[in-house]
Protein backbone atom coordinates (compact mmCIF):
# COMPACT_ATOMS: atom_id res chain seq x y z
CA UNK A 1 0.00 0.00 0.00
CA UNK A 2 1.59 3.25 -1.14
CA UNK A 3 -0.95 5.52 0.53
CA UNK A 4 -0.41 6.49 4.14
CA UNK A 5 -3.66 5.50 5.87
CA UNK A 6 -5.14 7.13 8.94
CA UNK A 7 -7.90 5.41 10.89
CA UNK A 8 -10.04 7.41 13.29
CA UNK A 9 -11.85 5.04 15.65
CA UNK A 10 -9.35 2.21 15.77
CA UNK A 11 -10.61 1.19 19.21
CA UNK A 12 -14.18 0.33 18.23
CA UNK A 13 -15.35 -3.00 16.81
CA UNK A 14 -15.12 -2.06 13.12
CA UNK A 15 -11.81 -0.29 13.65
CA UNK A 16 -10.39 -3.38 15.36
CA UNK A 17 -11.64 -5.62 12.56
CA UNK A 18 -10.01 -3.31 10.01
CA UNK A 19 -6.69 -3.37 11.87
CA UNK A 20 -6.79 -7.19 12.15
CA UNK A 21 -7.51 -7.67 8.48
CA UNK A 22 -4.99 -5.06 7.46
CA UNK A 23 -2.27 -6.81 9.46
CA UNK A 24 -3.01 -10.06 7.61
CA UNK A 25 -2.42 -8.25 4.31
CA UNK A 26 0.54 -6.17 5.51
CA UNK A 27 -1.52 -2.97 5.48
CA UNK A 28 -0.88 -0.65 8.40
CA UNK A 29 -2.90 2.24 9.77
CA UNK A 30 -1.92 5.30 11.72
CA UNK A 31 -4.59 5.06 14.43
CA UNK A 32 -4.22 7.98 16.88
CA UNK A 33 -5.87 7.84 20.26
CA UNK A 34 -8.79 10.26 20.58
CA UNK A 35 -8.53 13.09 23.12
CA UNK A 36 -10.33 12.74 26.43
CA UNK A 37 -13.59 14.19 25.17
CA UNK A 38 -13.45 12.55 21.73
CA UNK A 39 -12.53 14.06 18.39
CA UNK A 40 -13.76 17.62 17.91
CA UNK A 41 -13.07 20.52 15.54
CA UNK A 42 -9.91 21.70 17.30
CA UNK A 43 -8.31 18.29 17.80
CA UNK A 44 -9.05 17.17 14.23
CA UNK A 45 -7.55 20.39 12.85
CA UNK A 46 -4.36 19.88 14.85
CA UNK A 47 -4.15 16.20 13.95
CA UNK A 48 -4.42 16.64 10.19
CA UNK A 49 -2.22 19.72 10.11
CA UNK A 50 0.48 17.64 11.83
CA UNK A 51 0.12 14.28 10.04
CA UNK A 52 -1.36 14.83 6.55
CA UNK A 53 -2.09 11.22 5.53
CA UNK A 54 -3.05 10.27 1.97
CA UNK A 55 -6.37 8.70 2.97
CA UNK A 56 -8.52 8.83 6.10
CA UNK A 57 -11.08 6.24 7.21
CA UNK A 58 -13.48 7.95 9.58
CA UNK A 59 -14.90 5.53 12.13
CA UNK A 60 -14.61 8.05 14.97
CA UNK A 61 -18.34 7.92 15.76
CA UNK A 62 -19.05 4.38 14.61
CA UNK A 63 -20.77 3.17 17.79
CA UNK A 64 -23.15 6.14 18.02
CA UNK A 65 -24.14 5.90 14.37
CA UNK A 66 -24.38 2.13 13.94
CA UNK A 67 -24.70 0.37 17.31
CA UNK A 68 -26.06 2.64 20.04
CA UNK A 69 -29.54 1.89 21.36
CA UNK A 70 -30.38 5.50 22.22
CA UNK A 71 -29.80 8.69 20.25
CA UNK A 72 -28.36 11.86 21.75
CA UNK A 73 -29.30 14.72 19.43
CA UNK A 74 -26.86 17.18 21.01
CA UNK A 75 -24.05 14.63 20.68
CA UNK A 76 -24.91 14.10 17.00
CA UNK A 77 -24.86 17.87 16.40
CA UNK A 78 -21.37 18.12 17.89
CA UNK A 79 -20.19 15.20 15.77
CA UNK A 80 -21.70 16.74 12.62
CA UNK A 81 -19.76 19.96 13.24
CA UNK A 82 -16.56 17.97 13.70
CA UNK A 83 -17.20 16.08 10.48
CA UNK A 84 -17.83 19.29 8.57
CA UNK A 85 -14.38 20.42 9.65
CA UNK A 86 -12.90 17.02 8.83
CA UNK A 87 -14.22 17.21 5.26
CA UNK A 88 -12.80 20.73 4.89
CA UNK A 89 -9.40 19.55 6.15
CA UNK A 90 -9.37 16.56 3.80
CA UNK A 91 -10.13 18.83 0.86
CA UNK A 92 -7.50 21.37 1.95
CA UNK A 93 -4.76 18.76 2.40
CA UNK A 94 -5.84 16.65 -0.63
CA UNK A 95 -6.70 13.66 1.58
CA UNK A 96 -9.06 10.93 0.37
CA UNK A 97 -11.99 10.58 2.81
CA UNK A 98 -13.69 7.22 3.29
CA UNK A 99 -16.87 7.78 5.27
CA UNK A 100 -19.32 5.06 6.37
CA UNK A 101 -23.07 5.61 6.20
CA UNK A 102 -26.14 3.44 6.50
CA UNK A 103 -29.40 2.10 5.12
CA UNK A 104 -31.01 4.47 7.63
CA UNK A 105 -30.87 7.32 5.11
CA UNK A 106 -33.93 5.66 3.46
CA UNK A 107 -37.43 5.60 4.93
CA UNK A 108 -38.17 1.97 4.04
CA UNK A 109 -41.41 2.78 2.24
CA UNK A 110 -40.62 0.70 -0.85
CA UNK A 111 -40.33 -3.07 -0.88
CA UNK A 112 -37.67 -3.29 -3.62
CA UNK A 113 -33.96 -2.85 -2.96
CA UNK A 114 -32.56 0.67 -2.71
CA UNK A 115 -29.85 1.68 -5.16
CA UNK A 116 -27.42 4.57 -4.95
CA UNK A 117 -29.68 6.52 -7.35
CA UNK A 118 -32.63 6.54 -4.95
CA UNK A 119 -33.30 9.75 -3.07
CA UNK A 120 -32.62 9.47 0.68
CA UNK A 121 -35.62 10.28 2.88
CA UNK A 122 -34.55 9.36 6.43
CA UNK A 123 -37.00 8.68 9.25
CA UNK A 124 -35.34 9.30 12.61
CA UNK A 125 -32.72 11.60 14.11
CA UNK A 126 -29.89 9.17 13.34
CA UNK A 127 -30.86 8.78 9.68
CA UNK A 128 -31.32 12.52 9.28
CA UNK A 129 -27.87 13.18 10.75
CA UNK A 130 -26.29 10.62 8.42
CA UNK A 131 -27.96 12.21 5.42
CA UNK A 132 -26.65 15.66 6.38
CA UNK A 133 -23.18 14.18 6.84
CA UNK A 134 -23.35 12.62 3.37
CA UNK A 135 -24.46 15.91 1.84
CA UNK A 136 -21.63 17.78 3.52
CA UNK A 137 -18.98 15.28 2.44
CA UNK A 138 -20.16 15.43 -1.19
CA UNK A 139 -20.24 19.22 -1.23
CA UNK A 140 -16.94 19.78 0.55
CA UNK A 141 -14.57 16.93 -0.34
CA UNK A 142 -14.87 15.64 -3.93
CA UNK A 143 -12.27 12.89 -3.34
CA UNK A 144 -14.51 10.78 -1.13
CA UNK A 145 -16.08 7.34 -0.89
CA UNK A 146 -19.34 7.04 1.05
CA UNK A 147 -20.07 3.42 2.02
CA UNK A 148 -23.65 2.72 3.06
CA UNK A 149 -23.81 -0.54 5.01
CA UNK A 150 -26.78 -2.77 5.86
CA UNK A 151 -27.59 -4.06 9.37
CA UNK A 152 -24.11 -4.01 10.93
CA UNK A 153 -23.45 -6.70 13.57
CA UNK A 154 -20.29 -6.68 15.66
CA UNK A 155 -18.88 -8.25 18.82
CA UNK A 156 -19.20 -5.18 21.06
CA UNK A 157 -20.88 -5.88 24.40
CA UNK A 158 -23.37 -3.01 24.06
CA UNK A 159 -24.01 -3.26 20.33
CA UNK A 160 -27.02 -4.67 18.49
CA UNK A 161 -25.84 -8.26 18.76
CA UNK A 162 -24.72 -7.91 22.38
CA UNK A 163 -28.06 -6.49 23.51
CA UNK A 164 -29.94 -9.28 21.74
CA UNK A 165 -27.80 -11.99 23.32
CA UNK A 166 -28.18 -10.52 26.81
CA UNK A 167 -31.94 -10.63 26.42
CA UNK A 168 -31.65 -14.25 25.28
CA UNK A 169 -29.89 -15.04 28.57
CA UNK A 170 -32.76 -13.59 30.62
CA UNK A 171 -36.01 -14.06 28.68
CA UNK A 172 -37.74 -17.20 27.45
CA UNK A 173 -39.42 -15.56 24.48
CA UNK A 174 -38.04 -12.87 22.18
CA UNK A 175 -40.21 -11.01 19.67
CA UNK A 176 -38.69 -9.94 16.35
CA UNK A 177 -40.25 -8.33 13.29
CA UNK A 178 -41.19 -10.78 10.57
CA UNK A 179 -42.21 -8.14 8.04
CA UNK A 180 -39.00 -6.10 7.95
CA UNK A 181 -36.19 -6.89 5.55
CA UNK A 182 -32.55 -5.91 5.34
CA UNK A 183 -29.01 -7.11 4.74
CA UNK A 184 -27.21 -8.39 7.85
CA UNK A 185 -23.58 -7.27 7.50
CA UNK A 186 -20.97 -8.73 9.83
CA UNK A 187 -18.20 -6.47 11.03
CA UNK A 188 -15.40 -8.58 9.50
CA UNK A 189 -17.17 -8.43 6.14
CA UNK A 190 -17.51 -4.65 6.38
CA UNK A 191 -13.77 -4.43 7.11
CA UNK A 192 -13.06 -6.62 4.06
CA UNK A 193 -15.03 -4.22 1.89
CA UNK A 194 -13.17 -1.17 3.22
CA UNK A 195 -9.80 -2.84 2.57
CA UNK A 196 -10.85 -3.78 -0.98
CA UNK A 197 -11.90 -0.19 -1.70
CA UNK A 198 -8.65 1.19 -0.29
CA UNK A 199 -6.57 -1.15 -2.46
CA UNK A 200 -8.14 0.19 -5.63
CA UNK A 201 -7.92 3.79 -4.51
CA UNK A 202 -4.23 3.10 -3.87
CA UNK A 203 -3.92 2.37 -7.60
CA UNK A 204 -4.94 5.98 -8.26
CA UNK A 205 -8.32 5.06 -9.73
CA UNK A 206 -10.69 8.05 -9.20
CA UNK A 207 -13.64 5.93 -8.09
CA UNK A 208 -15.27 8.59 -5.96
CA UNK A 209 -18.92 8.47 -4.95
CA UNK A 210 -21.53 6.57 -2.94
CA UNK A 211 -21.71 2.77 -2.74
CA UNK A 212 -23.98 0.23 -1.06
CA UNK A 213 -22.86 -2.95 0.65
CA UNK A 214 -24.84 -5.55 2.58
CA UNK A 215 -24.31 -9.24 3.32
CA UNK A 216 -25.66 -11.79 0.88
CA UNK A 217 -29.24 -12.99 1.44
CA UNK A 218 -31.64 -10.33 2.56
CA UNK A 219 -33.71 -11.53 5.49
CA UNK A 220 -36.02 -10.53 8.34
CA UNK A 221 -35.05 -9.75 11.94
CA UNK A 222 -37.03 -12.87 12.93
CA UNK A 223 -34.98 -15.19 10.70
CA UNK A 224 -31.76 -13.43 11.73
CA UNK A 225 -32.61 -13.80 15.43
CA UNK A 226 -33.41 -17.47 15.00
CA UNK A 227 -30.09 -18.06 13.20
CA UNK A 228 -28.16 -16.24 15.94
CA UNK A 229 -29.82 -18.26 18.72
CA UNK A 230 -29.16 -21.51 16.86
CA UNK A 231 -25.44 -20.72 16.59
CA UNK A 232 -25.13 -19.23 20.10
CA UNK A 233 -26.85 -21.99 22.07
CA UNK A 234 -23.90 -24.44 21.94
CA UNK A 235 -21.55 -21.65 23.07
CA UNK A 236 -23.41 -20.19 26.04
CA UNK A 237 -26.32 -20.90 28.38
CA UNK A 238 -29.46 -19.18 27.10
CA UNK A 239 -32.92 -18.93 28.66
CA UNK A 240 -34.75 -18.18 25.44
CA UNK A 241 -36.99 -20.98 24.15
CA UNK A 242 -38.18 -19.35 20.96
CA UNK A 243 -37.90 -16.25 18.80
CA UNK A 244 -41.43 -15.32 17.77
CA UNK A 245 -42.82 -13.05 15.06
CA UNK A 246 -44.08 -9.53 15.69
CA UNK A 247 -45.35 -6.97 13.20
CA UNK A 248 -43.10 -4.04 12.28
CA UNK A 249 -45.85 -1.61 13.28
CA UNK A 250 -45.95 -3.10 16.81
CA UNK A 251 -42.23 -2.62 17.41
CA UNK A 252 -41.18 0.25 19.69
CA UNK A 253 -38.73 1.51 17.06
CA UNK A 254 -41.20 1.43 14.14
CA UNK A 255 -41.09 5.22 13.76
CA UNK A 256 -37.30 5.28 13.39
CA UNK A 257 -36.37 1.96 11.77
CA UNK A 258 -37.00 1.51 8.01
CA UNK A 259 -39.31 -1.42 7.38
CA UNK A 260 -37.69 -2.22 4.04
CA UNK A 261 -33.93 -1.71 4.20
CA UNK A 262 -32.51 -4.00 1.52
CA UNK A 263 -29.59 -2.42 -0.35
CA UNK A 264 -28.81 -3.16 -4.00
CA UNK A 265 -25.08 -3.86 -4.26
CA UNK A 266 -24.51 -3.96 -8.03
CA UNK A 267 -22.55 -0.70 -8.20
CA UNK A 268 -19.85 -1.80 -5.75
CA UNK A 269 -19.58 -5.13 -7.59
CA UNK A 270 -19.29 -3.50 -11.01
CA UNK A 271 -16.87 -0.79 -9.84
CA UNK A 272 -14.65 -2.56 -7.30
CA UNK A 273 -15.40 -6.22 -8.02
CA UNK A 274 -16.62 -6.69 -4.43
CA UNK A 275 -19.03 -9.61 -4.14
CA UNK A 276 -21.42 -9.88 -1.20
CA UNK A 277 -20.58 -12.65 1.27
CA UNK A 278 -23.15 -14.78 3.03
CA UNK A 279 -23.76 -13.43 6.52
CA UNK A 280 -24.73 -16.88 7.80
CA UNK A 281 -21.25 -18.24 7.07
CA UNK A 282 -19.62 -15.62 9.29
CA UNK A 283 -21.94 -15.96 12.31
CA UNK A 284 -20.02 -18.75 14.12
CA UNK A 285 -16.74 -16.80 14.14
CA UNK A 286 -18.47 -13.59 15.23
CA UNK A 287 -20.29 -15.30 18.10
CA UNK A 288 -17.16 -17.14 19.20
CA UNK A 289 -15.29 -13.83 19.41
CA UNK A 290 -18.18 -12.17 21.24
CA UNK A 291 -18.29 -14.84 23.97
CA UNK A 292 -14.51 -14.93 24.33
CA UNK A 293 -14.46 -11.18 24.93
CA UNK A 294 -17.59 -10.87 27.08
Amino acid sequence: MRMRLMLLGGGNALGQALIRLGAEEDIGFLAPRPPEGGWDVASLTQLLDDTRPDALINLAYYFDWFQAETVDEARFSQQERALERLAELCQHHNIVLLQPSSYRVFDGSRATAYSEKDEPVPLGIRGQALRRIEQNVRATCPRHVLLRFGWLLDDSADGLLGRFLRRAELEQQLLMADDRRGNPTLVDDAARVIIAVLKQLDCQFPLWGTYHYGGHEATTPLALGQAIISEARPLHKLQVLEVSPQAHAARVDAADEPQHAVLACKKILNTFGIKPRAWRAGLPALLDRYYRHS
